[in-house]
């Protein structure tokens, strides 16, 4: 009997890894799509909130509720829109976001050859300054000064 073996490959993705140089130099940009991504969100959240706040009214919602409603779910979905192409952004630098209320985002690199990530903190005075190993759990976070920012590979297969 055959094995259904269409889920148990697991697709191997090519991930760019960084050097801490890269990625201090990549600081202004990524601040700048951080933020957005956090305004996006929260724009999204408010207008969701405000959406279900009209349709949770009781009663029957009057012409100017169902159009402050139809607004409201429409600069959601706009918003929604916004965070995902922000979020693009990011992906195609394989820089992925952590929380984007946090302002917290892993950028990959390679340390001992074993996959780490550069943890960014938007809202640190240096938002560049701490590390993990990929098999850590997410919160943990190791000094940066820990290692030499020299690393030369270029790639990793996940």
């Amino acid at each position: 009997m055959k094995r259904d073996q269409k889920g148990a490959k697991r697709r191997r993705r090519q991930i760019r890894v960084w050097t801490l140089e890269q990625a201090r130099g990549a600081l202004p940009y990524l601040s700048s799509v951080l933020r957005s991504l956090r305004e996006h969100r929260l724009e999204a959240v408010t207008q969701h909130r405000n959406a279900e706040r009209l349709a949770q009214r009781p009663g029957r919602l009057d012409r100017e509720g169902l159009i402050a409603q139809t607004e409201a779910a429409k600069a959601a979905d706009q918003a929604d829109e916004r965070f995902q192409q922000a979020l693009a952004e990011l992906q195609a630098l394989d820089i992925y976001l952590i929380d984007p209320i946090a302002g917290q985002a892993l950028i990959p690199f390679v340390h001992d050859e074993n996959l780490a990530w550069y943890v960014y903190d938007a809202f640190d005075p240096q938002p560049l300054q701490h590390w993990r190993y990929h098999s850590a759990p997410l919160d943990t976070r190791r000094p940066i000064a820990e290692i030499d920012g020299d690393h030369q590979e270029r790639t990793w297969l996940a």
